[in-house]
């Protein structure tokens, strides 16, 4: 069954105790406001609707890959408080579901793209996905990324990508315990399927029971983590010129001049 409504970003698939949440805004799958409001609020529709055992998120057929981060122009001054404040929302929203969740990554995954497939609990990727944060180059970080990324994978790999921008590929991400399997192109949804079975055989109460358990370690500190990160985002970032330099460069399709 598919669920869609008019103007719509986003598409809801449910596959008896799958549901399936799907990103169509090609080519890019660009998050703005009103995507992720919209993912959002169906994730959390679907992640508490009776009989669902498993939510994945995944790209439409006309994207060019899972996302590639959320819009540029959200992020100077004027809107980025309320653009953190969203999108922070739906990454605690992905964190914190009570159904267990599950990214299939193909093309592109980029900046809040990747930030979203991380939140999720598993990761399937098609060989071809690319994995990248960005964000350096364009005079920014990625808050959730420099909260949740170092406790997922090493900690000098993960500073890496945030500080040089390095994208890396879906091997590389399953090397480092990013990405739970990896499948060529032909078998991505074999393999998806495959994992989906291990998962909704399983008792849904005690699965939401152990998944809360297995993230009561890190929640305060991931919490206390990102409050301070949005807060150096806010109140120092953007107060510098070169944030200003990147965000103008890149929508000038010139190379930023950064003047510390």
């Amino acid at each position: 069954m598919t669920v869609k409504t008019a103007n719509t970003s986003v598409v809801v698939e449910r596959r008896g105790a799958v549901t399936c949440v799907i990103i169509e805004r090609p080519p890019l799958n660009i998050l703005d406001l009103d995507t992720i409001r919209e993912l959002r609020t169906k994730l959390e529709e679907e992640a508490r609707r009776d009989g669902v055992r498993l939510v994945e998120i995944r790209k439409g057929g006309l994207a060019t890959g899972f996302s590639a981060g959320t819009e540029i122009r959200d992020h100077f001054p004027e809107r980025a408080p309320e653009m953190l404040r969203e999108f922070h929302s739906l990454i605690r929203s992905v964190l914190y579901a009570p159904r267990p969740t599950l990214a299939v990554v193909e093309g592109y995954c980029l900046g809040g793209g990747m930030e979203l497939a991380m939140a999720c609990d598993f990761i399937v990727a098609s060989v071809n996905a690319r994995f990248g944060l960005p964000e350096i180059n364009l005079g920014a970080f990625p808050p959730v990324a420099a909260v949740l990324l170092p406790r997922l994978i090493p900690e000098k790999r993960a500073l890496e990508m945030i500080l040089t921008g390095k994208w890396i590929t879906a091997r590389e991400a399953f090397d480092l315990g990013l990405v739970n399997r990896v499948a060529n192109k032909p078998d991505l949804e074999e393999e998806v399927e495959k994992f989906r079975n291990a998962i909704v055989r399983k008792s849904p109460r005690v699965l939401a029971l152990a998944r809360r358990a297995a993230r009561l370690g890190s929640r305060e500190a991931f919490e206390s983590g990102l409050r301070e990160a949005e807060r150096i985002y806010l109140d120092e970032l953007l107060q510098t010129e070169d944030a200003e330099e990147g965000l103008r460069a890149y929508l000038e399709k010139r190379e930023p001049k950064f003047e510390n």
